[in-house]
């Protein structure tokens, strides 16, 4: 096989991939019912959504001769540092003000 396509097909698959994991966070941002369940879908799927768009984007321009971004590499480190903290402190507040856990079940 060709080395150009393993990279493309490496960057497609990264780039579908967090596409889909960004569109999962943000249809469970939208649809859970309350607060603290609502924290899983930014916090989680839409951080390895922006992370696998980012790593893509960086293989993408390596190949295209710009090589390695220092800029895309720090928004990666900074996106994987401060999502779970900034939860970890909405969560902590929300639990402080003693927020209601809302059950949606079907009767």
């Amino acid at each position: 096989m060709n080395a150009a396509f393993l990279v493309e097909a490496l960057t497609s698959f990264l780039i579908v991939v967090g596409g889909a994991f960004a569109l999962l966070g943000s249809i469970g941002l939208a649809r859970l019912p309350d607060f603290l369940t609502r924290l899983h879908g930014p916090t989680k799927a839409t951080t390895l959504g922006v992370g696998a768009l980012v790593v893509g984007s960086m293989i993408h321009l390596n190949t295209l001769g710009y090589g390695f971004s220092l800029r895309e590499l720090a928004i990666t480190l900074f996106l994987f540092i401060t999502a779970p903290v900034s939860a970890h402190m909405l969560a902590k507040v929300a639990m402080r003000k003693k927020m209601k856990r809302i059950d949606n079940k079907s009767s």
